[in-house]
């Protein structure tokens, strides 16, 4: 038996049919499909474009494509007042400090930053400048200025080098001043001898064991390993506050140890480092694959304490690396200015600063040194007798120029990129003599184990307060 639905459904469909054909194209076919008014119409898919969108041509010939209406979109403009802005109507009063307190955070902060400019302006003292040596070497060495030193004591760090006065190892070539360490007389350490520069008068210093070395086979001792040079000022160009720039190129090749750098005239404080020690500029002649920084570090420092197991170096010590060089490839200027006031350090241009130390409390304090040394032994503050921050540093200090060799003090550390002695062994000199066709070759390539000093200038702070504070 047939649905009675579908009976129905066929008779409508058939009647529609017989009686009132619908035309492709009209509304009713484009509303009901079916032919019918029982069926719902389908849904218009929302995504699709407006027929109208594209041309009546990309639809081919058919009329009933062509004759489709037009359809548009209709959009409806929210009037004024039509829709409700509660928040406009009632404002909220916190609302307001949204905008307030951020604009007085940055008028405060302008506030303290100008406050801060203006203070640092307003206690920066120009000093006026003296100048108390130049000398480009174009005359040679002045021997009223500069002494060679001559010692073979090792300068308290153990170094390695004998230090002489011959034209071997400091002379001046091209219009430069050259510090250059060299070999030792081999015959001096194979076979046993005395060097005594005390004999000839020659020995700088007045400590008996830093003009003496022995070379004893039986103990595997021997005299330094090479010569070099050391070079000061101390007889005629010295300052108390001022500025100091040396114009020069440091060595390249293993274990050489150049240093710019000043010591007090007097001891007015007691033995070093009491009386204090300016390290302008120190490096390492090994390549940069060195673990301690190589000729492409340098490093500036102040030595002050009360003995030297309590140096406070680590308070006041900075390294610089060089930009995509070395400080063995190119020249540098290496600079120091010092004042009442503060001490820094700089290269090439006093904006470049390396070591920065104001003196704006007591060094003593600073220290914090222990109460008594290793041997139970009481530590007086001899510095705060004058009253003055920066003591030690505010006696005459003179220049030093050197090339030091190896050292048992630690510069070089022990077991690092194939050292070749130990510093606390008794043999560590003859050691290091061993191994010298690993490390000589590198000072001879090129010329470049040697300092070349171009230009050296000194000025003294003269505008009345040197003397005062």
């Amino acid at each position: 038996m047939d649905h009675p639905h579908a009976n129905f459904r066929g008779h409508a469909a058939t009647s529609t049919t017989a009686t009132t054909p619908m035309r492709p194209g009209t509304p009713e076919s484009r509303g009901n499909p079916f032919g019918d008014d029982i069926s719902p119409a389908p849904r218009a898919n929302p995504f699709s474009s407006p027929f109208n969108s594209r041309p009546a041509s990309s639809f081919g010939s058919s009329s009933a494509v062509r004759a489709l209406p037009s359809r548009y979109f209709h959009s409806r403009r929210v009037k004024k007042g039509e829709v409700d802005q509660p928040w406009r109507s009632k404002k909220d009063p916190k609302e307001k400090w949204v905008t307030i307190i951020p604009l007085l955070g940055l008028a405060l902060g302008f506030a303290i930053a100008g406050f801060l400019v203006y203070e640092g302006l307003a206690t920066v003292v120009h000093h006026k400048y003296c100048q108390v040596y130049s000398d480009d070497f174009s005359g040679g060495i002045n021997t009223a200025v500069w002494t060679q030193e001559a010692e073979v004591g090792g300068f308290g760090n153990g170094e390695f080098e004998q230090t002489t006065i011959t034209d071997e190892n400091v002379f001046v070539q091209d219009g430069k001043l050259i510090i250059k360490p060299t070999l030792q007389d081999a015959t001096l350490i194979e076979s046993n001898n005395v060097i005594n520069l005390t004999a000839d008068g020659t020995c700088t210093s007045t400590d008996l064991k830093n003009c003496v070395s022995i070379t004893n086979l039986t103990d595997g001792t021997i005299i330094q390993p090479v010569k070099s040079g050391r070079i000061n000022t101390r007889a005629g160009a010295t300052i108390r506050y001022g500025r100091v720039e040396v114009t020069a190129k440091l060595p390249a090749g293993d274990w050489l140890w150049p240093a710019i750098w000043m010591l007090p005239v007097n001891d007015t404080y007691g033995p070093w480092p009491l009386s204090g020690e300016i390290d302008i500029v120190e490096s390492r002649g090994n390549n940069y694959t060195y673990k301690q920084g190589g000729n492409n570090i340098v490093s500036s420092a102040l030595h002050w304490g009360p003995d030297p197991a309590n140096d406070a170096w680590w308070r006041t010590n900075v390294k610089r690396a060089a930009l995509h060089t070395t400080y063995s490839s190119t020249v540098h200027k290496f600079g120091l200015e010092w004042s009442q006031k503060y001490l820094f350090t700089y290269i090439d241009s006093n904006l470049l600063q390396v070591l920065y130390t104001n003196f704006n409390e007591p060094l003593w304090k600073i220290g914090d040194f222990p109460l008594s040394d290793a041997n139970g032994t009481r530590l007086v503050d001899v510095w705060s007798q004058t009253g003055r921050d920066q003591t030690p540093f505010d006696q005459e200090f003179y220049l030093i120029l050197n090339v030091a060799v190896g050292g048992t003090n630690g510069w070089f550390e022990d077991g690092q990129s194939g050292k070749p002695w130990i510093d606390q062994s008794p043999t560590a000199k003859n050691d290091f003599w061993n191994a010298r066709d690993q490390w000589y070759p590198t000072w001879t390539a090129s010329g470049a184990g040697q300092m070349e000093v171009s230009k050296v200038q000194m000025w003294q702070q003269c505008d009345g307060n040197e003397g005062s504070t």
